[in-house]
């Protein structure tokens, strides 16, 4: 009786103990940081880092982080289907406002997609740091 107690004990206390190793392994997929490349064609590409933070429902953060950094207005993330979706204005030439809408969909520690604003569209793949 003693050893089938003792031995459920150190059962369950393995158990407890991995938990939080398991916790500790599975951030949540979007949040940090992310560099890559976006541009209307494969010729025409603009580097890029993005910082995003997921609270499980809304995605925030900035494109560009630094003195002309582009907050993120609009943001989620479908972990269901891997898929992001953010909106953003940012500054153009002559001080226009251009309002950015950019879908991507996560796979292992990239996201990629499409991204368009006014009449311009084109793609963008970025990988997590």
């Amino acid at each position: 009786m003693r050893y089938t107690f003792f031995a459920l004990f150190c059962l369950a206390a393995s158990f407890m103990m991995l938990l939080p190793a398991s916790a500790q392994q599975n951030p949540d997929p979007i949040s940090g940081t992310w560099s890559g490349d976006w541009g209307p064609s494969r010729f025409d590409r603009n580097p890029v880092t993005v910082n995003l933070k997921w609270d499980g429902k809304v995605v925030t953060g900035n494109v560009n982080p630094g003195p002309n950094a582009v907050a993120i207005k609009n943001g989620n993330f479908d972990a269901k289907t891997n898929t992001l979706h953010i909106e953003a204005d940012a500054r153009g030439r002559g001080n226009q406002i251009l309002h950015y809408v950019i879908d991507g969909k996560l796979g292992k520690d990239t996201l990629a997609g499409s991204w368009n604003h006014d009449n311009r569209k084109g793609d963008f793949k970025i990988t997590k740091r």
